[in-house]
C-alpha cells in the first residue's frame, strides 16, 4: 500500500495495490515485472542504423506488441529542451502520447512523465485529466512523476530553478491535495502554502477506478526517496554504482532496501524497478560485436551531437557514473547495460531479482529488432527460470 490521504470524512485514499483486482496487483504478482521504456524522441547517439523512430505510430506498434508478450509496463521520459537541444529535433509528449495509446492496448500500464511542478499545472486540471485517463485506459494508466533536475528547462517556463529538496516539499503539497480531490466526498479548498495555487470548493468527478492513478517515481536522493516511499506505487532506482552491470550488483542490494525500509517506516509498500538495455545476440561474441558496433559509432568529442543535453543538472541519481571506485559501462542507454547471450542476459536479471529489483524497464538500440531477439529467445528462457508465470 502506498501512501494514503485522510479525508474530511475519516476514510482513507487506497491505493490501486489495495485493490486485488487492479491491474496494479495483476502486474505486480510476476516473480519479475517486464516494461518497455520508450524513446519518444528522435535519439541518435550512434551512427550504426536502427529501425528507431520517435513517431506515435512505431512507438505504439512498439506497445501493442509489448501487450501481447505480457510485458507489464511502457513508459516513456519526458523533456523540454530548447532548440538543438535533442539529437534530432522531434520528440513528443509522454502524458499525452501513453495515454493516447489505452485505445490501443488491454492489459499493459502506461506511465506518463509529467514534470508536476512546470507552469504549474493547476491541481484540478491535474486531478481532472488524471480521472479521466484512468478511466480510460480502465486503472491502467499513471504518473511518472517529475520535479524537473535542469535549470534550462525550470527557465523555459519562466520559472528559476527551485532547490532540490524543496522540489519534493512543493511536489508532496500538490500529491496530498490531489489525493484529497480524487477521494473526497465533498468540496475540498486548500491554500497553497509553498506552491502558487489554491483550490475553493474544489470537485471532480468521476473518482479514479482503483483510489488512485497509479504512481511511479523515479530519483535517488534522500529527499527523493523520501517522497517515493510516501508517495509511490512503484519506484525507479539507479544503481549507485553506474552502468556496469558487476557493479550494479554490488551496490544495488543496500539501496533497494533503505528504499523499501522507508517506504515501511511511512507505513507502505513499494516495488522497485530498473532501467536496462539489453544487447543480445545469439552467441556471447556476436553480442559483444553488436555492442563494439554501437559504441564505434557514438559521437566523438568536439561534435554537437557528442554535446548535446549537457546542461546545467543538480541530479543525485546518477552520480555514481563518475565513481572511480565503480566498473563503468559502455554509456549505451539505460541505467545499467546487460550484454551477453540470451543465457547469460537471462543469468544477469536473476541476480537482479536476487538483488532485490522487482521489474526491469527495458530499452533496446534497435527496439523493433532487439524486442524480436528479446521475445523470441530470451522471454522463454526467464519463464523456464520462473522469472515469469
Amino acid at each position: 500500500m502506498a501512501v494514503t490521504a485522510t479525508q474530511a470524512t475519516g476514510a482513507e485514499l487506497k491505493a490501486p495495490s489495495d485493490f486485488d483486482e487492479s491491474p496494479l496487483s495483476r502486474a505486480a504478482r510476476q516473480p519479475l515485472m517486464l516494461g518497455l521504456f520508450l524513446n519518444l524522441q528522435d535519439i541518435n547517439f550512434s551512427s550504426l542504423p536502427t529501425s528507431n523512430s520517435w513517431t506515435f505510430d512505431y512507438n505504439a506498434e512498439l506497445v501493442k506488441r509489448a501487450d501481447e508478450l505480457g510485458f507489464e509496463i511502457a513508459f516513456s521520459r519526458t523533456q523540454w529542451l530548447p532548440k538543438g537541444g535533442y539529437d534530432g529535433e522531434a520528440s513528443l509528449d509522454s502524458f499525452i502520447a501513453l495515454g493516447a495509446m489505452a485505445a490501443i492496448t488491454r492489459n499493459i500500464l502506461l506511465i506518463s512523465t509529467i514534470h508536476v511542478l512546470y507552469g504549474p499545472l493547476h491541481p484540478l486540471h491535474l486531478v481532472k485529466y488524471c480521472a479521466t485517463l484512468d478511466h480510460i485506459a480502465k486503472g491502467r494508466w499513471g504518473i511518472n512523476i517529475v520535479t524537473g533536475h535542469r535549470a534550462i528547462e525550470h527557465e523555459m517556463f519562466g520559472w528559476q530553478r527551485i532547490d532540490h529538496d524543496k522540489r519534493y516539499e512543493m511536489a508532496s503539497e500538490l500529491f496530498e491535495v490531489l489525493h484529497h480531490l480524487w477521494g473526497e466526498g465533498e468540496n475540498f479548498s486548500y491554500q497553497g502554502k509553498l506552491n502558487p495555487w489554491s483550490v475553493n470548493n474544489g470537485w471532480i468527478t468521476p473518482k479514479p477506478l482503483f483510489g488512485r492513478p497509479n504512481l511511479v517515481t523515479a530519483t535517488g536522493s534522500p529527499a527523493g526517496i523520501d517522497f517515493a516511499a510516501r508517495h509511490s506505487d512503484l519506484v525507479f532506482v539507479i544503481s549507485p554504482g553506474g552502468a556496469h552491470i558487476d557493479s550494479a550488483l554490488e551496490t544495488l542490494p543496500q539501496h533497494i532496501k533503505a528504499v523499501k525500509d522507508r517506504a515501511r517506516a511511512y507505513g507502505c509498500a513499494v516495488k522497485t524497478l530498473i532501467n536496462s538495455i539489453i544487447v543480445s545476440r545469439d552467441t556471447e561474441a556476436q553480442a559483444i560485436a553488436y555492442a563494439d558496433a554501437i559504441e564505434a559509432g557514438k559521437p566523438q568529442p568536439g561534435t554537437r551531437a557528442f554535446a548535446t543535453n549537457n546542461y546545467d543538472s543538480d541530479e543525485h541519481a546518477w552520480r555514481g557514473r563518475g565513481d572511480a571506485r565503480h566498473k563503468q559501462g559502455r554509456n549505451l542507454g539505460g541505467n545499467i547495460e546487460i550484454i551477453g547471450s540470451p543465457e547469460q542476459v537471462v543469468e544477469q536479471l536473476i541476480a537482479l531479482k536476487r538483488a532485490g529489483i522487482d521489474g526491469v524497464q527495458l530499452t533496446f538500440y534497435d527496439f523493433r529488432e532487439d524486442l524480436d531477439h528479446f521475445a523470441e529467445r530470451i522471454l522463454p528462457l526467464m519463464k523456464e527460470a520462473g522469472l515469469r508465470l
